[in-house]
């Protein structure tokens, strides 16, 4: 991303994504390979009146500890991330590294021990985030190993990345401000009602969502944005549901993966690639085997899977659900070291009904339904 991008990136990021205020401590993070990013973003926010701290992460420490620390260092707090959530106004993070693929063959027990090491800190992190006294956006750093797992080459993930945060236009923000509103019509309809049915190629899934939140997701805490999301009553999840796109966590690939729900609970679950890690994710802890989201992507700038969820899971004409940790905001209660977010496409025969009524069909809103 050439540097006019990276200095509008860094401004949305700051004023509008997450507002940042004079004297605010703003915590900046992303491995070596994004340090460009991260001295943009740092630039920016000591020009706006801000307390600034960065941390360059490295992936091959990550790696060692995986495969040379002991139990006890597998098993140990973050202490990094933990100062973050405890003294940060405001926490930005910039996804992008040198080798997707690092931890394929990284032992699935040793991921659920860190993930387990770390559920204080990041219930905490929840809890803040829930309440508005963190702040927290997290982006997309392009580089080569991004654009090899996404199938592009540089010049075109770069080009990708900035079009569907709308940085090629004039006036970015002005465009988040706009899809935020259009958004927000939808938010009200949903918020009336009680429950989802989602239909599509192996998925009938009922999903329900009285007295839930719904949150319109434009830009404040992911960028690129495009999403509309809840946390469904943790009870009240009935069928099945077949995930079109891999999974992806922490690098590794799970293929084909179906769910059958009763009670909220996944009681039965297959993968034809990655079931080993599929089965170790979903007894991390006891919050693991339910949902914690469940979501419609909107963002119809993006409408190629590229093996990475930031965008994937926007992709319109898309849902997703996550297995684990619920949002506070969105009045959810389910609690899991984990959260997982999975992709359902809905562009060709998904039909989405609330309440009974079709609201949502072949990847699209019904408008006629708002009358």
């Amino acid at each position: 991303m050439s540097d006019i991008y990276l200095q509008k990136l860094a401004k949305l990021l700051l004023s509008y994504s997450t507002r940042v205020q004079p004297g605010e401590k703003v915590f900046i993070t992303a491995e070596d390979v994004a340090i460009p990013w991260i001295e943009a973003v740092a630039t920016q926010a000591f020009q706006m009146g801000a307390v600034v701290r960065t941390i360059v992460e490295l992936d091959s420490v990550r790696l060692a500890k995986f495969r040379y620390g002991s139990r006890e260092a597998v098993h140990a707090e973050d202490l990094f991330f933990k100062t973050i959530v405890d003294h940060a106004d405001v926490f930005l993070t910039a996804w992008g590294s040198w080798n997707t693929k690092s931890r394929t063959n990284i032992d699935s027990e040793k991921i659920k021990m860190s993930i387990q090491a770390n559920e204080a800190i990041r219930r905490k992190f929840s809890q803040r985030m829930g309440d508005g006294s963190l702040r927290w956006c997290g982006t997309q750093y392009p580089t080569h190993a991004d654009a090899q797992e996404a199938g592009m080459s540089l010049e075109e993930y770069q080009d990708f990345v900035y079009r569907a945060g709308y940085l090629h236009t004039e006036n970015p923000i002005a465009e988040w401000m706009r899809i935020e509103k259009d958004q927000e019509k939808w938010i009200g309809y949903l918020n009336s009602k009680k429950e989802l049915h989602i239909v599509s190629e192996k998925t009938d899934l009922r999903v329900g969502i009285a007295g839930r939140t719904w949150i319109n997701c434009c830009g404040r805490e992911n960028f690129p944005d495009g999403e509309i999301f809840t946390s469904p009553v943790e009870n009240q999840i009935e069928g099945l549901i077949t995930f079109s796109f891999p999974g992806i966590y922490m690098g590794k690939e799970v293929e084909d993966i179906s769910l059958r729900v009763s009670n909220g609970q996944v009681v039965e679950a297959r993968a034809k690639k990655g079931e080993d890690l599929l089965r170790a994710l979903l007894t991390t802890d006891n919050g693991a085997g339910f949902f914690g989201e469940v979501a419609i992507g909107t963002n119809y700038q993006i409408q190629q899977f590229t093996r990475n969820m930031l965008f994937d899971e926007k992709i319109g004409g898309t849902i997703h659900m996550a297995l684990g940790d619920s949002m506070l905001e969105a009045g959810g209660t389910n609690q899991s070291s984990i959260h997982w977010d999975m992709l359902c496409d809905m562009r060709d025969q998904g039909e989405i009904y609330a309440d009974g009524e079709l609201f949502y069909k072949q990847g699209k809103f019904i408008e006629d339904v708002l009358g």
